[in-house]
């Protein structure tokens, strides 16, 4: 764009016509230049369009010619800050977040998903981008049906015959950590990306343990010419998905019995994480003290099983404070980068979200989001949580308020015989998520009965109503992972407190919802819902243990970025 201009005629004896001194123009001359060289300088760093290259190799081969350059100017400094950046609209690659070494086909969600979402304006670090090109270098190297797998999973079954310089020539190599899973879908996609993020940081090679076919065509492999499914067949270690809190070769266990700096160590080990983990007399919390870490680092395999959020913990551990800080310049939006990143939903189930958004959905000006959850240990009755639902949707002005006594769809025209039909300001799509069907019928029936206030045209939609959570079956979880692909469409999202669900759903979208606030002896707080301070998940069941003093502690209060969950008091989050 082209700056105004104002030319300068100048006169005899240093004055220009008007008769002002040119010594006097310097400082606003002075001013102009500085503008100029600095509005020059934004366009060179983020002018150009960020596009990753093909290669995918170097750092900076995804960035704009001006930023390499200047990164390329700073990248033998130690602990330069990383290049933070918002992708493009439109942009497949999610500004470098996702790999371009896919075929389109196998996976039709990938590049396809965030075109349905609204635009993402969390920045993304170099930093993260170029780990993440790193961890798929060497997933593939230690995938299973390479060679070191082969020779890694050898020494897992047959430790004795391993000698000490072998072992640590294999640790040098590749090292796993196995996730198992466990509780609902929301849950372990949580826990899953958890588990990612402590890959990332440890240089471990993530691998997903699926005993049951409950997880079968349900997610797209993320990684690029490899998979990250444990063969079932001949795995040494069985039987993890039964493991818990009394395994014997737990780290909670283990350091128990005085073998946290066990020499040579373990040929495995098993991370107790399931929201138990905290119970007096476990040691299994100090995963997040040194010790823990200390005990696990020189560990070939590692175990997982967890249905927390444990991502907030990670940034309590001080060794991976710096590295973290550098992949996410803004802690609000970890599970965002990394949710969008590991989690595109199988050709299967990205039907099922294309039949259903091109049906009910695409055609309207705005899309609300509603997902209803309750909880046994927050009993409320459904006429209670219906108007919670109703007040704060109102209040908030989520949804158009309500005609006190219907008008009807058509007025009549003033002199004449004849009906002249209501244009609609604008078409909004309510979609309702939940077990039951009771919230879905109840709001349909508001707007079909009275009409909406101001003439908005309100359609309702549920896709299930399944009446129960039934993790164990595929189909189920099918459906449930359509449905918060099409919960993270939504432009506004209303949302059920401490529900992982609605986590996984509005985190994808880098959206804060309105949160429904937990009822207070069965009654519906006041005010009944909130604007969330952060897009971030909470932790439900922290440490709360200070590794320092050994003695319990408030890790809502530990460090900076890390504070109490508005939703449920206990957890934390990651705030910015």
């Amino acid at each position: 764009m082209a700056a105004p201009s104002s030319s300068l005629a100048t006169a005899g004896h240093g004055r220009t016509k008007s008769g002002r001194s040119s010594s006097a123009m310097r400082p606003a001359l002075l001013a102009i230049a500085v503008s100029v060289m600095a509005v020059l300088l934004m366009a060179v760093l983020f002018g150009a369009r960020w596009t990753p290259s093909a290669g995918g190799g170097a750092d900076t081969s995804w960035v704009s010619a001006g930023a390499r350059v200047v990164l390329n100017a700073v990248s033998s400094q130690q602990g330069a800050d990383p290049v933070v950046k918002v992708a493009e609209p439109q942009d497949r690659l999610l500004g470098g977040l996702l790999s371009p070494d896919f075929n389109d086909t196998s996976c039709l969600s990938r590049y396809r998903a965030s075109l349905y979402r609204r635009r993402s304006l969390h920045v993304l670090s170099s930093h993260l981008v170029s780990a993440l090109r790193r961890y798929e270098s060497l997933h593939r190297h230690c995938s299973p049906g390479t060679s070191a797998y082969e020779r890694a999973v050898a020494r897992l079954r047959s430790p004795s015959s391993s000698n000490t310089s072998d072992a640590a020539a294999a640790l040098s190599e590749c090292m796993y950590l196995v996730w198992t899973p466990h509780a609902g879908l929301g849950n372990r996609m949580l826990s899953l990306t958890s588990a990612f993020l402590y890959a990332l940081l440890t240089g471990r090679v993530l691998l997903f343990h699926r005993p049951g076919d409950d997880m079968n065509d349900l997610f797209c492999e993320p990684f690029p010419g490899a998979t990250w499914i444990v063969p079932e067949k001949d795995f040494p270690i069985r039987g993890m998905e039964r493991f818990g809190i009394r395994t014997r070769e737990s780290l909670g266990n283990a350091l128990g019995r005085g073998e946290g700096g066990r020499d040579p160590p373990p040929p495995w080990m098993y991370v107790h994480l399931r929201h138990d983990y905290t119970r007096p007399g476990a040691r299994d919390r100090f995963f997040f003290c040194d010790d823990g870490q200390d005990a696990l680092r020189r560990v070939g395999w590692v175990v997982l099983l967890s249905d927390n959020y444990f991502v907030p913990g990670l940034f309590l551990i001080p060794r991976y404070e710096r590295e973290l800080s550098r992949m996410f310049p803004r802690r609000d939006a970890v599970f965002h980068h990394l949710g969008r990143y590991l989690f595109h939903p199988s050709n299967t189930v990205w039907g099922m979200v294309m039949r259903y958004h091109g049906s009910y959905l695409a055609k309207a000006e705005e899309r609300v989001g509603v997902q209803v959850r309750t909880f046994a240990w927050a009993p409320i009755s459904t006429d209670e949580l219906y108007g919670q639902i109703v007040s704060c949707a109102h209040g908030e002005n989520i949804l158009p308020r309500v005609h006190e006594s219907s008008p009807g769809n058509a007025t009549a025209t003033p002199g004449s015989g004849q009906q002249q039909q209501q244009q609609p300001a604008r078409r909004k799509a309510v979609l309702v998520v939940s077990l039951h069907g009771e919230y879905y019928e109840r709001i349909r029936d508001m707007y079909y009965e009275h009409g909406a206030a101001g003439g908005d045209a309100v359609s309702v939609f549920q896709p299930t109503h399944l009446g129960g959570q039934r993790s164990e079956e595929r189909m189920h979880n099918q459906k449930a992972l359509a449905e918060m692909m099409l919960l993270s469409f939504s432009d506004v999202a209303l949302t059920s407190a401490a529900s992982t669900f609605g986590y996984v759903s509005h985190g994808l979208a880098g959206l804060r919802p309105w949160v429904l606030m937990i009822p207070v002896r069965k009654k519906a707080p006041n005010p009944p819902c909130r604007l969330a301070a952060t897009i971030e998940p909470c932790f439900h069941t922290p440490p709360h243990y200070d590794c320092q003093a050994r003695t319990k502690g408030d890790n809502g209060k530990t460090v900076r970025h890390v504070r109490h969950c508005e939703d449920l008091k206990d957890g934390v989050q990651l705030v910015d």
